[in-house]
């Protein structure tokens, strides 16, 4: 059996004395999409940075496809740092979208796209430029290729960023709160690409807020409360039998609840 795409033992990470995540255990595998819920400050988003190494996490071990991200075992059963050239190809195969969209605000929706695929992957500018257009056009926004990110909407900018990480042809894809920086009219542009890739097998890891999407979407959800994962399970499971009085608590702030 293949390993899980994403495989996380124990993991913990402390900012200071502050105890961010405490003894998570976490697999997604190929294909599935797994949502992160939770309130404010309970450690989603800080989960998910240490997935890609963007945070370095203290203990247990986080596994892409089996293999070690952001340290390298060694003989004496002890780990140092992974080296730069090595994490940079693993990143390569994790496409990451964040909440505010990071766009080159002077390049074009075009060259947001390509600029990565010939810095990065190396790609001769006119194969970049097909790539490209393949994924905008796959996010609905090819006509918006020539126009700069001051001239599209925040959904719009929040489609490119997709397609930009879409562009690398990674092996799963992070979000985190993709619409949370939207107007709430905007925000189901921006599910509808995620539903979409979620449909295509697109193996997900994804923090949000947006219950509804999640029920719908999800293999699985996993909710945090004050960095540890509390209830975890199929959507039903967790949204409408979870016995975890913080899930509970949690979900009745919710005024749509029959969405979910």
């Amino acid at each position: 059996m293949s390993a899980p795409t994403i495989e996380l033992k124990d993991v913990g990470k402390s900012f200071g004395a502050l105890e961010v995540l405490r003894g998570i255990d976490l697999t997604v595998n190929k294909s599935e999409v797994v949502c992160l819920i939770g309130p404010s400050g309970s450690g989603k988003s800080t989960l998910l940075r240490c997935v890609n190494f963007l945070e370095s996490y203290d203990v247990g071990d986080i596994r892409i496809e089996g293999k070690l991200i952001g340290y390298e075992d060694r003989p004496d059963g002890g780990r140092s740092l992974m080296r730069g050239r090595a994490l940079r190809e693993m990143r390569c195969e994790i496409g990451m979208v964040f909440q505010h969209f990071n766009l080159w605000p002077h390049m074009s929706a075009l060259q947001n796209v390509t600029e990565p695929l010939q810095r990065v992957r190396g790609l001769p500018a006119a194969q970049a430029n097909e790539r490209a257009m393949q994924v905008l056009t796959r996010v609905g926004l090819a006509d918006k290729a020539p126009a700069y990110p001051g001239h599209l909407s925040g959904g719009q900018q929040q489609r490119v960023a997709i397609a930009r990480a879409l562009a690398m042809q990674p092996r799963l894809m992070l979000f985190d709160e993709p619409t949370s920086a939207l107007d709430p009219e905007l925000v189901g542009e921006v599910l509808e690409v995620m539903r979409s890739l979620a449909s295509e097998g697109m193996t997900m890891l994804i923090v949000t807020h947006e219950m509804g999407f999640a029920a719908k979407v999800a293999d699985r959800i996993a909710f945090l409360d004050a960095g540890r994962i509390v209830a975890a399970g199929p959507p039903r499971q967790v949204f409408h039998e979870s016995q975890e009085p913080r899930v509970r608590q949690f979900l009745q702030t919710y005024h749509d609840r029959n969405s979910f």
